[in-house]
Formats: C-alpha cells, sequence, structure tokens
C-alpha cells in the first residue's frame, strides 16, 4: 500500500510540473513588418494602390508610371524583387516615377503588350500611352527582367524619362 501511495504521488506531483505555465518571460520575440504596398520592393519609395489612382497620378504629376506585375509565390518575381529594392540607382532615380506593383494580372488590356507573365515591367507616360518601345532583352517576353538585366531596367528607367522630356 505505501508503494501505491507513492506512486500516486510521484504521479500527481510529475503531472501538476508538466501543467504548470511557464512563469519566465520569452525574451525573443518575433515582430512581423506590416505588409505595406512597396511589398519589399523599395520601402522608402511611394507606391500607389490601384492602377486607376497610378494612371491618375502620372497624368497630373505629369511623371512616367512603372507597373511591375509579379507574384509571391514566383522566385523569378522575388529575385528580381531583392535586385530592384538593393540598386542604390534605381530607389533614387524611381523618386521621379509614379510606382506600383500588383501581384494580379492587370484589367488594362493594353498592358498585356505580349501576353500574361511575370515578372513584366511595363513604362506608361504621362499622356497614359503604355510604352511598347521600351522592352528588356528577351524576345519571347519582351518585358521581362531577371536580376542579371538590373542595370539594363536602370538604363530603361532613365529612358522613360529622357522621352518624357524630349516628346511632350
Amino acid at each position: 500500500m505505501e508503494t501505491t501511495l507513492k506512486s500516486v504521488l510521484f504521479l500527481i506531483v510529475a503531472t501538476s510540473f508538466s501543467l504548470a505555465k511557464d512563469a519566465t518571460p520569452k525574451t525573443k520575440t518575433e515582430t512581423v513588418k506590416p505588409q505595406t504596398l512597396s511589398r519589399g520592393w523599395g520601402d522608402n519609395l511611394d507606391w500607389v494602390q490601384t492602377y486607376e489612382e497610378a494612371l491618375f497620378k502620372a497624368k497630373t504629376g505629369n511623371k512616367p508610371l512603372i507597373v511591375i506585375n509579379h507574384r509571391e509565390d514566383c522566385p523569378h518575381s522575388q529575385a528580381l524583387k531583392k535586385a530592384f529594392a538593393e540598386h542604390k540607382g534605381i530607389q533614387k532615380l524611381a523618386e521621379q516615377f509614379i510606382l506600383l506593383n500588383v501581384i494580379y494580372d492587370p484589367t488594362d488590356k493594353n498592358l498585356l503588350l505580349d501576353g500574361q507573365y511575370v515578372p513584366k515591367v511595363v513604362f506608361v507616360d504621362p499622356s497614359l500611352v503604355v510604352r511598347a518601345d521600351i522592352p528588356g532583352k528577351y524576345s519571347n517576353h519582351r518585358y521581362t527582367y531577371e536580376p542579371t538585366d538590373i542595370d539594363l531596367l536602370y538604363e530603361n528607367m532613365k529612358k522613360a524619362l529622357k522621352l518624357l522630356k524630349t516628346e511632350l
């Protein structure tokens, strides 16, 4: 009987220790940054929320628009996003643009140009003309860029600004 009583007492003590709440404070807390309109493409830049807002701001502000169509689950989009966000020249030059990145397919058929694919970067001038004459280097997906093409994207951004000054 004494061994049974000891066993039950041991079981009660062991159970109470396992069920006891840990009162020590957690020193490591993970903070999750809130999702911004940049979606990681440049958190210090001003991004617009919708295509309609972007067109309005481009026209009224006389600035070219960059539309970046991408997907959160696409490795090519993620690689381009990283290169775009880390390129100091692009981040500085982007301040002169209206910026929009979308994770859905555009409803404006003018943005389709050569099909639906991601990542896709399209320029629109303040007169609301989609600039099909500012492509990337690929013949099958003319408006896509790889991380290794980031300098070409930078040059195309300069070209969009230069065309703005010479054409308008």
